[in-house]
Order: structure tokens, then sequence, then C-alpha cells
């Protein structure tokens, strides 16, 4: 048959009901067939229309069309006559008839073949339809291609924005992998970023940033978006400590706090974070090799921790920015004898106050209990973390009927006992119990020997259940060799007042700030290390609310220690007399620790114009008695930090007739005589079991620490002389 004569057989064919429609009973081969004459006129008027073809194919490349087939790929009428092999019956489904969840991109097999059969007259009424709202509305003026994002844009790009700002950088900002970023966002972001001319195109160019920088792909000076707008990369290192950029991070530190309920559980899940966006885990114990443009990490005790960056072009004796907090919170701790005769039915549990735990704001709440566990496995003696997220302990109060035995005070031995349960008299018949608690020498585990000699100075409801929560069974609950457990306030933490201003939580003191300086270091890793010439460090100390006196707290060696054993590698290990000097003296430290803001029903307590508010920002303590370390040129210095992200700096000073408190500020620089100011956030409520801190006041810390870190190298040099 002819060219023409085939072509005057298929438009009689196709002035007939178009076989397209849906009808489960065609005969798929049949529809082959036809599919490849239709091709093969296809191929011939696209010859002769290449110009028009080009343009509608250029117009319709943001769109999106449906597969038929969201689980098995279109196959475009090229593929089927290749592979002529006959394939199953299945109902056939318009176009229109797929899950709106699938996305495909503008250029894909499936597209171009659905533009030809417009274009050549096979589609049916309801394609045509569809194709005539599509071009419609993409053809719009907020859907014109401009050399930048338009002002204002319609729903395809604005739902993508949205998946992108709201879901995958929130995974990106914690190292979770992106679900979408290589099958769409990608290539999404790569064609934005090549059409992109303007200044303003900066949400592409951040996005895009954020996307390489965590995962590591490294980028030169030149390159070409950096190169395309000189101020946009300089904008990354220095966010805005605006409202609108603080608010994304106040649902993470919620988590953060409800999640981690001890200082154990807050170091373990920050080392799984870092650790899972490639950091290097450090043992004290083992020789370092650390390089510049490294990001490291080492804990101590479990209950503190320190991470630092490298910059690309330290040199030996350069100085470091340093951030310093603590992440201890005022609890009960149980006894190394938990286990305390019953009385009047109840199961009561031995506790003994932290630092200023067990006050009156403890009493009548619901008390969880966690920490870590030490336990036998094999020849091995194992850490595991436990949490018994659940209302197990409580402080009953005595009602105010009683009269002068419920006004107080109290005794925090014989009155402020929990309780975890009701005597079991059946179950605890059997066992041997003194009848004078005294009568026996205090050797801990009772003396019963060194298996289980633990567990048997422990409540027994206690053990199991510890026991249950690591997968033990009865008959290795004897495998507990010892533990660290304390109480907490299972309450998680929430969103509160009229407009979401507030957070309501427990443990915020210090965990505010010092997650807040770790979110910072994490992102200021990501935009700045290959500008930066010195190290960036945060410190998370233990002990802070009983003086910092232990080895894993602010007065120990673990700061001095980590940056001479960094610094020491960094020399290769023959560093000159002067060199830990030098880079202490070129150095400053950020104490970062709540302080108090200010409360409307005591104003009378507060000192004028020294009186902190709630989501406005960073506030420096100071003191002139020395507890904190507060000075002019420290001032002056982050003052400079703030003033390059517009952040906003209070102040706070109490009054001549009260008692100032302290932080780890005036050890950590009177140790190592490094600069220090003393600056955190606003709460109230202090030493609560649970405080009150604004919403934004999380995000506004992160990005001020971030303003801090990435700023303070340029800064110092204004201040050297």
């Amino acid at each position: 048959m002819s060219s023409a004569g085939l072509k005057h057989d298929v438009t009689k064919r196709h002035q007939q009901p178009s076989h397209l429609d849906i009808n489960p009973a065609y005969d798929r081969n049949a529809l082959e067939h036809e599919a490849k004459q239709a091709h093969r006129i296809i191929l011939a008027d696209m010859v002769r229309n290449v110009a028009s073809m080009q343009n509608l194919q250029s117009s319709m490349s943001d769109l999106n069309f449906s597969s038929p087939h969201p689980r098995r790929p279109y196959q475009p009428l090229q593929s089927q006559m290749q592979d002529p092999a006959p394939q199953p019956q299945e109902p056939i489904q318009r176009l229109d008839a797929r899950p709106s969840s699938v996305q495909l991109r503008g250029n894909d097999e499936y597209t171009k073949a659905y533009m030809n059969r417009i274009a050549t007259g096979q589609a049916t009424p309801e394609e045509h339809a569809s194709f005539d709202k599509n071009i419609n509305r993409m053809m719009h003026p907020a859907f014109k291609k401009t050399s930048s994002l338009p002002k204002k844009v319609g729903p395809p790009v604005e739902e993508r924005r949205d998946v992108l700002m709201k879901k995958e950088m929130v995974e990106l900002r914690y190292g979770l992998p992106g679900s979408t970023w290589e099958r769409d966002h990608t290539p999404w972001l790569y064609e934005r970023l090549s059409e992109s001319t303007a200044a303003e195109d900066r949400l592409v160019h951040k996005m895009w940033e954020k996307h390489l920088d965590t995962r590591a792909i490294p980028l030169k000076e030149n390159d070409a978006h950096t190169a395309l707008e000189p101020d946009l990369f300089e904008a990354q290192r220095f966010p805005g400590a605006t409202s609108s950029a603080a608010e994304v991070y106040c649902k993470p530190f919620c988590d953060f706090l409800t999640e981690n309920p001890t200082v154990f559980h807050a170091v373990d899940s920050t080392k799984r974070q870092l650790k899972a966006m490639g950091w290097t885990e450090l043992s004290e114990r083992d020789a370092w090799d650390i390089k510049p443009s490294g990001r490291y990490y080492v804990d101590r005790n479990g209950s503190g921790l320190i991470a630092f960056v490298v910059g690309a072009k330290y040199e030996p004796g350069n100085g470091a920015a340093i951030l310093a907090g603590h992440v201890d919170a005022l609890t009960a701790k149980l006894k190394p004898v938990s286990e305390v005769p019953n009385k009047a039915g109840y199961l009561q549990l031995g506790v003994a106050p932290y630092a200023g735990g067990l006050n009156t704001t403890w009493w009548d709440r619901d008390l969880g209990i966690g920490g870590r566990v030490l336990v036998k496995e094999g020849d091995k003696i194992v850490t595991k973390l436990v949490n018994l997220n659940r209302p197990i302990a409580r402080i009953p109060t005595l009602a105010p009927h009683f009269g002068a035995a419920a006004a107080g005070p109290f005794n925090q031995e014989t009155q402020m006992v929990p309780i975890i349960g009701l005597d079991d008299a059946d179950s605890s018949a059997t066992e041997s119990q003194p009848s004078e608690p005294f009568s026996k020498p205090s050797v801990l585990g009772g003396g019963q020997g060194p298996v289980g000699s633990f567990v048997r100075t422990q409540p027994k409801a206690l053990v199991k259940a510890i026991g249950d929560e690591l997968g033990l069974n009865a008959s290795s609950y004897t495998d507990i060799v010892n533990w660290e457990l304390e109480l907490y306030d299972v309450q998680p933490a929430t969103v509160g007042g009229l407009n979401k201003e507030f957070i309501y939580a427990g443990r915020i003191d210090d965990k505010l700030c010092s997650w807040a300086a770790m979110q910072a270091l994490i992102e200021s890793q990501q935009h700045d290390t290959r500008f930066s010439s010195i190290i960036k460090i945060v410190g998370w100390f233990d002990n802070e609310e009983i003086g910092s006196q232990l080895r894993q707290g602010a007065k120990s060696n673990f700061l001095p220690q980590t940056i001479e054993r960094a610094v020491g590698s960094l020399s290769k290990h023959q560093p000159a007399s002067d060199l830990i000097g030098r880079t202490y003296a070129n150095s400053y430290i950020l104490s970062s620790d709540v302080t108090h803001a200010v409360n409307p029903n005591f104003l009378s307590a507060y000192l004028e114009n020294h009186a902190p508010h709630l989501n406005v920002g960073l506030c420096v303590a100071a003191d002139s008695n020395g507890h904190m370390t507060t000075d002019a040129v420290s001032t002056a210095i982050l003052q400079r930090c703030c003033e390059r992200i517009g952040a906003k700096l209070q102040v706070f000073q109490i009054r001549n007739d009260s008692r100032s408190g302290g932080t780890v500020g005036p050890m950590l620089s009177s140790m190592t005589g490094i600069r220090a100011i003393d600056a955190g956030m606003a709460q109230l409520s202090m030493h609560s079991i649970r405080a009150t801190t604004g919403s934004l006041d999380p995000g506004l810390g992160v990005l001020t620490f971030m303003g801090f870190l990435n700023g303070f190298e340029h800064v110092d040099r204004e201040f050297r002389s």
C-alpha cells in the first residue's frame, strides 16, 4: 500500500468512534497495530511541523501529565514497535484517571506522546479539555518564565516550594534522607538554578546550597550559582534573625525535650544525629587524627559532649569560637539502695534531690523514670538507655484541711517520698525482710553475692519494669549490674498561648541554649567551613546545677584538653611552646545559659531596664561580683556579631538586694584565659519542674549563635590591637 493510501486508510478509521476510548474488551494487538500506523503519520507530520511542535513542547515543559499505570511506566509508541511481544489484556484507563501523587517531568516520554496525540487530532474530548485547561493556566501571567521566580506564583510551583521548604528541608536539617530529592526536586532545582539570573531568586539558591552541603558535596567559590550572585552565599552564612526564620525551630526543639528526658538521652540522641550526618566520633582513649574541614565529636561519661568543626583554612595558633552550655537539669535521682520499707500498704521509692529538685513544684506531678543501665552481656558490661515514659511515680500532697501539717515546711527525706504502687502482701510474704532497717550492715547488694546482688537492693516491681523495657526476662534480670535513674515530668513539651507564643515544658534550663548551640554548629558548618580559618566548638557540660566539679563538668579538663589535643594533631604534634597560649588568646567563649524573663506578677523583683522579654532574642547576663564573665569587650564583640544578622541583644542584671546565680562562663574563662561572655535565652519559672519560654526563642538562639560562629573571625580583627 502506498503512503497516500495508508494515510487515507488511517484517516478513515479515525473518522469512526475512537478505539482509544475505554473499552476493556478491545484487543490489545489490534490497538498496537493501529498505534504503529498512527505513529508513522505522526512522524511525518512532525517533520513538517517541527517549529510548532518545539514551541508546544517548550510551553508545556513545566506541566506534569498523568501516567495511566503508576507502577509500570508508560511505554511510548517507539518502545512498543521495538518489542512486539504480546502483553496480557488489561483495562485501558483514561489519561486523567491516575492518582495525583505520581509526579512526572514535562519532558518524559509519556508527555511527549500526549502532545503528539493532541497535535495530530487523536485525543479524546476529555484529553483536549484537560490540555486546554493546563495550557490556559500555564499561560497566565503568573506562570510566565522570567529571570527569577515570580513574586506571585500559581499552584504547581507553589506546591513544590511548600514541599521543599516544609518537609524536605526539615529532613535535611537533621541529616535524614530526603525521600524525593533525587527523583523530583533535585532536577527541578537544577533547572530553576540554571534559569535564574536575578538576585531575588534567593529561595532556589538557598535550597540548592542546603541540599548540596548536607550531602557533603564540596562547592567551589567560582561555582556558577555562586558567581551568578556573589552575595548569595554570604547571605546563607548570615541568615537574618527574623520571626519567620525562627519559627521553624519550635517543633524540633519541643520534640527534643520530649524525647530526651535525661542528660544521657540528650547526649546519645545528638551523637546519633551527628554520626548520621557524617561527623567523626573520637574516643578519649585513642589517638586523634584531626584535619582541616573535619567534623568531630567526643563524649565523656555519656553526659558531656563536645563537637567541633575545623575550618578549611585553619593554621596552628588560630583561635576558636566556642559555645558552652549545660544539659543537666533539676531532678530527683534514685538512691543506691532505692528500696525502702513499705508504709501503709504503699510501695515507695528512695530518691535524693539533685540540685533544686523535689521542690514544691514536683508535688502531684506525673513522673516517669529514665536513665542508663549497666547490663552484663557475656564477658562485657554494656550501657543501655531506658525510658519508662509513663506516669509511674507521684509525690502526693496533704490536703489543706489538715491545717498546720499541710502548711509546711516539709522534710524532703520523710514527707516527699514518691509512691510507685501498692504493696502486694501475698507476694512479699515469702520474702525475708529484717525487722529493723539498721539490723544489717549497709553492704551494697545486701550481702547476697555478686550474681544479682544489685537488683536485690531495688524494688522488685521496678526491676521487672526496667528489665522488660530492656528486653530481659525474669531469669536475666540479675544481669543488671547497676543503674543511674531519675524522675522526670512525663508531660510533653507543648506550644501554648492564644497565638502560640509560648513553649511550656520541663528541662528548658539549659537544654534550650545547648540545643540551639548544637543546631547552629551543624548549620554553620554546612555553609561556612571552607571559608573559615578557626575551630568552631560547642560544649555540653554536665553537673552545672551542682557546681560543675565532676570530670564531665565545665570545671574539669574536658574542654581545654579537647582543644589542646585537636590543636596538637593539627600541628602534626610538633607545637611551638606558645601554640596553645596563642590559640586561647585568639579564642572567645559564649557561655550560654538561660536567664530570667520578666514576670508580670513580680515586677518589683526586677531591676529597671534590665528585664528581658520572651521572643526578642539573646540576653547578656551581667554581674558586678563575677558570677558572670561578661565585660565591655566581650559584650562589644557579641554586639558586632549580632549586628551582622539583625539580631536583638537584651541585658539582665539582678537587683542589689538579690543574689545572682552563676554558670559555666567564669570557670571556663579563668581556667583557659579565653575572653568570654555570659548570654542566653530568657525563660519564666526557672527551677520549676515545668517552665516557659517563647516559641521563637529556640530559633532566635540558633540564628544568633550561627551568626556568632560564622562572624566571630571577621569581628575579632576589629578588636586586635
